[in-house]
């Protein structure tokens, strides 16, 4: 069957030749005419099945022959949502082939570069745009995105979007949305998440379902080699010494082990480069350009680019660490063994990771063969090393940090104690008094036990000899109980040196009377401090 009976125009149908593609996929064949019918969408099919082109081409189409706005500038007619940069670009790409001799435009924005050229591109007018949800929010708070206009709207990669943490940012974009729009739906897998979403989100769908669920590719060959984890790095040198192997995908759970791995394989002459989050879009762009030209053997990327990398002739994808996901064993090896072309797969299992490969093989209803000839088997001897990527944390959340009272204490001289966290035998618990302040008012026996201090140090300037616990034995207030301990205030009135001699008001009090611009003395001294 040909493009021709589809029904699409004869612009597209030139694209679709200059491109080389004669003959639509099974996707394709059943949400073309659907989507051509104004109907919403429901489609699920593994990657790799031609699912861009199936709602790139019937979305051109109508854009096409609809009216186009009396405004003058072209308002954003069609939002296409996805969940990583690389998709992102290749979707653009797809527009810019597909679209090649129709007058629209479009754009493709996302986050890790500058906003200036987005922001320049929008104010002149875009007809399609291609958006992560972050960047797209981002903008949209900004004011330079309005969605009030959106006629086609097309989720991809649902599943990918929920792996990500994307799902909330996804149902902020929707609320934006006008009522009445059509809405195109897809998701390599079905969890029971997404299957909620596209309820919220589709009207009378129409489901396109051209495989089973989480399903691979039946021209993908799959094994799996058993080997311990220090000996992993080894046993893919040895595979790449096949020289047949000429371009190969290896997936790794985390960025700095796509970093090392890089390293391993340059210091034993195999060319490779890295593809992770941390990367610069352009260092991204620049890695997947030599990969596509084969200037670069190998490819080491984590999960981010498990969707979106299409790449042309890859004949194998290598599972360096086996993900703890099932889901994105079916999104990696979908690289490869694309629109009906044979691949490979291999996957490096160590003894960790066994469960991993028993929930994929429960998820795909199959079993991986087992490649048991190879100079790297499993030393049972060898310690089970289980990598913090590796372990089942659930998304979103931190290992537990033990109580304090179980935590070891660390001793700088002996090293760690054996013993777990608690009281020290001599600490003790600082008691405060609930007593009330003295609120300054003068009684007869605190000048009396005032008297009996040393004054020549008081004149020198000295703190007062005693210590703090002195304080303590003081005699009873006589309207009241005295505090066990002195109060805050007077602990700082203590503390504080003495002041410089001044002139004295005349005052009544018969220890002046005499004089009354003489220094101060014991007594007047106290009286300061009640008045403070």
């Amino acid at each position: 069957m040909s493009f021709q009976p589809l029904g699409l125009i004869e612009p597209i149908l030139q694209a679709l030749q200059q491109q080389g593609y004669t003959h639509p996929t099974p996707i394709q064949e059943k949400a073309i005419p659907a989507i051509l019918q104004q109907r919403d969408l429901l489609g699920c099919a593994q990657t790799g099945t031609g699912k861009t082109a199936a709602f790139v081409l019937p979305v051109l189409q109508l854009m096409q022959v609809e009216t186009p706005s009396a405004a003058k500038r072209r308002p954003i007619r069609t939002l296409i949502l996805t969940p990583t940069r690389e998709l992102a670009l290749q979707i653009g790409e797809n527009i810019a082939a597909y679209g090649a001799n129709l007058p629209l435009n479009h754009l493709v924005i996302f986050g890790g570069v500058g906003q200036n050229p987005q922001v320049e591109a929008l104010r002149r007018g875009v007809d399609i745009l291609v958006a992560t949800p972050g960047r797209l929010l981002d903008l949209m708070q900004q004011g330079f995105v309005q969605l009030n206009e959106i006629r086609y709207f097309i989720l991809d990669e649902a599943d990918r979007m929920l792996d990500m943490g994307f799902i909330h940012d996804v149902r902020k974009v929707i609320t934006k949305l006008p009522a009445k729009r059509q809405t195109l739906f897809f998701s390599a897998t079905m969890p029971p998440e997404i299957q909620s979403l596209s309820a919220d989100l589709l009207t009378d769908p129409v489901k396109v379902e051209v495989t089973p669920v989480s399903s691979t590719a039946e021209m993908i060959q799959q094994h799996v080699y058993h080997t311990n984890r220090n000996n992993k790095k080894d046993l893919l040198i040895h595979l790449l010494e096949n020289a047949e192997i000429k371009s190969v995908l290896v997936f790794t759970q985390m960025k700095h082990a796509a970093n090392r791995l890089c390293e391993q394989l340059s210091k034993s002459g195999i060319r490779a480069e890295a593809i992770h989050g941390n990367k610069s879009q352009s260092a991204r762009v620049q890695a997947l350009e030599n990969f596509k030209n084969r200037r670069t053997r190998v490819l080491v990327a984590t999960d981010i680019a498990a969707r979106g990398i299409d790449i042309d002739e890859l004949s194998h994808v290598v599972n360096f660490d086996l993900p703890n996901i099932p889901e994105t064993y079916v999104h990696r090896i979908g690289r490869t063994g694309r629109a009906g072309a044979s691949g490979v797969a291999i996957s490096l299992c160590e003894p960790a990771e066994k469960p991993f490969l028993r929930d994929i093989e429960k998820l795909i209803q199959k079993h991986v063969p087992v490649i048991s000839e190879h100079p790297y088997p499993v030393d049972p001897n060898a310690p089970v090393e289980v990598a913090a990527a590796l372990q089942r944390v659930p998304h979103g959340g931190r290992q537990q940090r033990p109580p304090r009272n179980q935590q070891q204490r660390t001793n700088t001289n002996n090293g760690t104690r054996t013993e777990t966290r608690g009281p020290r035998p001599n600490d003790r618990p600082k008691q405060r008094s609930n007593a009330p302040r003295n609120q300054g008012q003068h009684t007869e026996g605190r000048n009396q036990q005032a008297e009996s201090r040393d004054s020549s140090s008081v004149m020198a300037g000295q703190r007062p000899s005693g210590s703090r616990n002195d304080f303590q034995n003081r005699p009873a207030r006589p309207n009241g109980p005295r505090p066990t301990t002195p109060s805050r205030k007077q602990n700082r009135v203590m503390d504080m040196p003495k002041p410089n001699p001044i002139k004295q008001q005349p005052s009544t009090d018969q220890a002046r009377t005499g004089n009354p611009n003489a220094p101060w003395n014991q007594k007047n001294y106290d009286d300061q401090v009640d008045r403070w």
